[in-house]
């Protein structure tokens, strides 16, 4: 901060600032609602759960201040609060817009702490607040015809909630005037303090409030003598502390050592075709006739590749390379069923109809699928490109995205409608795999704040023995080392944990922890596995795969049971922006689920989320191929039983 003297002005009178101030004030409510809400009275629940909403509403209040000096003070208002708005339109199954909105309002008090941090015009205020409820009524329609209006049920009668906010007093009276006023302008964030105004649902308002309030106080004036003028004094600058990073430690209870997992693993629905040639790639299965006609789709669930411990996901890309089995097998089973391939071949269409021709002579020859049941057309580039206009950078990652033939149906024995009809992913398979570490394994190392203050940071382990092992360097806010590679040919121990940060001022920084671990080998332990894939398409949310996500993962998650869902993204794009891509997309899915959970009635559930980003330890593929990247942008969610 930097502090300058000026020459004061000689005065004949002082005016003492008022320790009370009285006035009112008024402003709006910037409404904004969260949650599920679909119960509006004891009696009537309407066809379609409304979720999000938000609105303007009135804001009045009688006030009154007190300033026990120029920096703290206390301040109280009591008033009208309005918090009604309107939900957002949804779609009843009439096919027709319904609406909601709601008058909620209340009586409120409002105390707060009033902080004048540089002992000037500039105010902030913090406290509690105290709702009474005077309104609660509704109106509801569908297509504007059918309209309700009532109350709604199981209110709060008393509503307790937080505010925080800001403001400023602009004088406008004279300084030796003996009755002061002030107009001031604020602003405040409120919050029901994880109460929501019903009893029922979860449904939850949140509302920042922009207002100016009128205040009136009374000073006395104090003759003063004209003060000698005050030398200008240098100019201080003092340093602002560094931000602390927050580092933890969350380790297993036991480590086991391997887990055989059921996993729903999804189809990517394309066939990747390599730069330069329109032949299909020979890294994917082709048979010949007589092989095809003894394959079954089946055969994949169970068979195991001889290299399973040798490659990472060599179990999931021995079911995918055989996609033109799996669809000409599907096809042979299903003669009602009719595909269409689209070639998409970077500004040239006419090449890409040859790749779609190349896959089609495939499917017609070796598993002699009639040629009018699947059609072929030639693209440019793909529905939901890799490449945007505009692009410059990692152009020749994205292109090789591109360059691919779709299989596309409207025939769901081919396709599983996940996120809706327009889904790109063929109906998944139930295979059985092995985890070796698997994820609850682990021991995560979390620094938040890494990414923006540290340079790197590395991570030190010590033993009883005094045993060091080290690891790194890292530079995102979260690590991973499995349970088993710190325990080594040791069945249990003690550890000592540092972590060792270099900040980008050149300073280092060490933190400390500890963990036990100890490890389990259990061969009857079973888990299940369920992932959801991504376009490369920033619009695409997870959002689209609630459906999925609540009726057909939630039900199989047990009481007592884990659920780890971790995100990932491919090598595309700047890190710092995938890690917080698969954080935020982890989560997303973790709210759904919890939100299926509490509506199902099982208890104790944990819930773990991790956003791995691009990081190659971490990433369930390699990243060599197209396919390895467009399965790598994923969040996969885990399900363990408590045994």
């Amino acid at each position: 901060m930097i502090f300058a003297g000026t020459n004061t002005q000689a005065q004949v009178v002082k005016r003492v600032h008022p320790n009370w101030w009285w006035g009112f004030s008024g402003a709006a409510n910037f409404n904004t609602y969260r949650g599920l809400t679909q119960q509006l009275t004891s009696s009537l629940s309407v066809p379609t759960a409304f979720r999000n909403g938000n609105d303007r509403r009135p804001y009045g209040s009688l006030l009154m201040e007190y300033r026990k000096s120029d920096v703290i003070g206390f301040m109280l208002n009591v008033g009208f609060d309005n918090r009604g708005g309107k939900f957002d339109q949804v779609m009843a199954p009439c096919n027709c817009p319904a609406n909601l909105s709601t008058n909620l309002s209340y009586a409120v008090i409002e105390p707060s702490l009033r902080i004048a941090p540089f002992s000037n015009a500039f105010y902030l205020f913090a406290g509690p607040t105290i709702g009474i409820n005077i309104s609660k009524s509704f109106i509801y329609d569908q297509d504007k015809v059918d309209q309700l209006r009532g109350e709604l049920s199981d209110v709060r009668k008393t509503l307790f909630g937080a505010q925080a906010g800001l403001g400023f007093d602009i004088p406008l009276s004279r300084k030796e005037s003996e009755t002061q006023m002030t107009l001031s302008p604020f602003g405040s964030f409120q919050t029901d303090l994880l109460q929501s105004p019903r009893t029922i649902e979860s449904w939850s308002i949140y509302t920042i409030r922009a207002g100016i309030a009128l205040k009136f106080g009374t000073g006395k004036k104090i003759a003063v003598a004209a003060p000698a003028p005050i030398a200008a004094e240098p100019i201080i600058i003092t340093q602002v502390a560094e931000k602390e990073v927050i580092f933890s430690v969350r380790a297993p209870k036991v480590v086991p050592l391997n887990r055989q997992v059921k996993e729903t693993f999804p189809l990517r629905n394309s066939v990747f075709f390599d730069m330069g040639s329109s032949d299909i790639p020979n890294r994917y299965i082709k048979l010949d006739a007589t092989q095809a006609a003894a394959f079954k789709e089946d055969q994949l669930q169970e068979n195991q590749p001889n290299n399973i411990n040798s490659g990472r996901s060599s179990r999931q890309l021995a079911v995918y390379y055989n996609i033109l089995n799996i669809t000409g097998d599907r096809l042979r089973a299903n003669p009602n069923s009719n595909i269409t391939l689209v070639g998409s071949s970077d500004a040239n269409p006419v090449e890409g109809k040859l790749m779609a021709d190349n896959v089609k002579q495939y499917l017609v020859s070796v598993y002699t699928i009639d040629p009018s049941r699947i059609s072929t057309e030639g693209r440019d580039k793909p529905v939901n490109p890799s490449e945007q206009p505009g692009g410059t950078k990692e152009l020749d990652l994205l292109r090789e995205g591109d360059r691919r033939v779709n299989i596309e149906s409207a025939s769901p024995e081919l396709l599983l409608q996940v996120g809706g009809v327009s889904s790109p992913f063929m109906r998944p398979i139930q295979i059985k795999s092995y985890q070796m570490d698997p994820l609850d394994s682990h021991v995560i190392f979390t620094t938040t704040g890494a990414t923006e203050l540290y340079d790197s940071w590395n991570v030190e382990v010590k033993d009883d023995q005094g045993k060091i092992q080290s690891y790194g360097p890292y530079y995102a806010d979260q690590a991973s080392i499995p349970g088993n590679t710190i325990l080594g040919t040791n069945a249990q121990g003690n550890y000592e944990i540092k972590m060792i940060g270099k900040t980008k001022s050149g300073k280092t920084i060490v933190k400390q922890s500890s963990v036990s671990l100890m490890k389990m080998d259990d061969p009857k332990q079973e888990g299940l596995r369920y992932s959801i894939l991504f376009d490369f398409d920033k619009s695409k949310t997870i959002e689209s795969y609630e459906k999925f996500l609540t009726e057909v993962v939630a039900p199989l998650i047990p009481e007592n049971g884990t659920v780890i869902i971790h995100g990932h993204t491919d090598i595309i794009g700047e890190e710092v922006y995938n890690n917080k891509l698969s954080q935020q997309r982890a989560t997303d899915a973790l709210d759904i689920l919890k939100r299926a959970i509490a509506n199902s009635g099982k208890k104790g559930i944990r819930f773990e989320t991790y956003g791995f980003g691009e990081d190659l330890n971490m990433a369930p593929f390699d990243n060599k191929y197209p396919e390895e990247r467009f399965y790598n942008r994923t969040v996969i969610i885990d399900i363990v039983s408590n045994k």
